[in-house]
C-alpha cells in the first residue's frame, strides 16, 4: 500500500482510512484515529460493531485489506507482530497451556516475553513477583498451568504477562470481564497507575460505560465497524453527535 500524500510523520498511532472485511462482513470501516502518546483511550460499542477487530489489526494478528496503521511515526501494515512493539491482553486469555503461571528456572507465562528478550534472571524473577503481587497473583498459583485456574485467574495471568515488558502500546480487550467486581476495581487501579507510570499508549476495550469513563483520557465509540465519535468523557456525555450515542450513554448509570 502507498504511503497517503497528506502523510505527515506525527508520533503515536495513527489509523488511516483502516478497513478489515470477512467475506460479506464489513468488522472494521474505513476508520480514522490518531492516539497521542501516553494517552489512555478507551473504545467502546454494542457487541459486534468491531472493537476487537480493532486492537488485532493493530498488533499484527489480523492484516488489513485497506489502510495504513502507523506506530511512532513508522507504517507497520508489513511489519509482523512481534516487531510492533505492542503488547495484547486477549478476550480469550491465550495462555501457553503447557506453562505454568510462573517458575524461576523455566519458561512461564509470567516469564516467556522477558526470557525471550534474554533479560537476566534475576530481573525476571523480580519483575514476575513484583507484578504478581501488584495483580494480586496468589504464590501458591505460581506452580498452577492454564487448566488449573479460574477463568477471572486466567485474565489476571494474562494481565501480568503483557505488563512485565514496557510496550510502546498496550491493547486490552475486556480484559476484567471475568473478574469478581471486589477484585477488578482494584485491578482498574493497578491498569491506571502502570499507565500513569509507563507512559504506553492504552486502548481499553470495554462493554461496560462507567468503567471506560473512569479510566480514558478520551472515549471512542464505535457502531457498524465505524468510530463516530471520540471525545473526553465530558464531551461524549454532554455533547452527544446523534441518536445512537445518546442513547448508548444512556442504557448506563454513569
Amino acid at each position: 500500500m502507498n504511503q497517503p500524500s497528506d502523510y505527515s510523520p506525527r508520533r503515536g498511532l495513527i489509523l488511516d482510512q483502516v478497513t478489515k472485511r470477512y467475506q460479506s462482513v464489513t468488522a472494521v470501516d474505513h476508520v480514522c484515529l490518531e492516539v497521542k502518546n501516553c494517552e489512555f483511550l478507551a473504545v467502546v460499542g454494542p457487541t459486534g460493531c468491531g472493537k476487537t477487530t480493532l486492537l488485532r489489526l493493530i498488533a499484527g494478528v489480523e492484516k488489513l485489506d485497506y489502510g495504513h496503521i502507523y506506530i511512532q511515526g513508522r507504517c507497520v501494515n508489513d511489519v509482523g507482530p512481534s516487531r510492533r512493539g505492542v503488547r495484547m491482553v486477549f478476550q480469550e486469555h491465550a495462555l501457553w497451556p503447557h506453562m505454568r503461571v510462573f517458575h524461576k528456572d523455566t519458561a512461564s507465562n509470567l516469564s516467556f516475553g522477558m526470557r525471550l528478550r534474554k533479560q537476566l534472571p534475576q530481573s525476571i524473577e523480580e519483575t514476575a513477583y513484583l507484578i504478581a503481587k501488584r495483580l494480586g497473583i496468589a504464590n501458591n498459583l505460581f506452580s498452577r498451568k492454564p487448566d488449573q485456574l479460574s477463568v477471572g485467574q486466567k485474565q489476571v495471568v494474562g494481565i501480568g504477562r503483557a505488563l512485565t515488558i514496557i510496550p510502546t502500546i498496550l491493547l486490552l480487550d475486556e480484559p476484567l470481564a471475568h473478574v469478581d467486581p471486589q477484585r477488578r476495581l482494584a485491578l482498574r487501579h493497578e491498569l491506571k497507575d502502570y499507565h500513569n507510570k509507563m507512559g504506553s499508549i492504552t486502548l481499553y476495550v470495554s462493554h461496560n460505560l462507567p468503567e471506560a469513563f473512569s479510566l480514558a483520557d478520551r472515549i471512542a465509540i464505535m457502531q457498524d465497524g465505524r468510530i463516530i465519535q471520540v471525545g473526553s468523557p465530558t464531551e461524549i456525555q454532554s455533547h452527544p453527535v446523534n441518536t445512537f450515542v445518546k442513547d448508548f450513554i444512556a442504557c448506563f448509570e454513569i
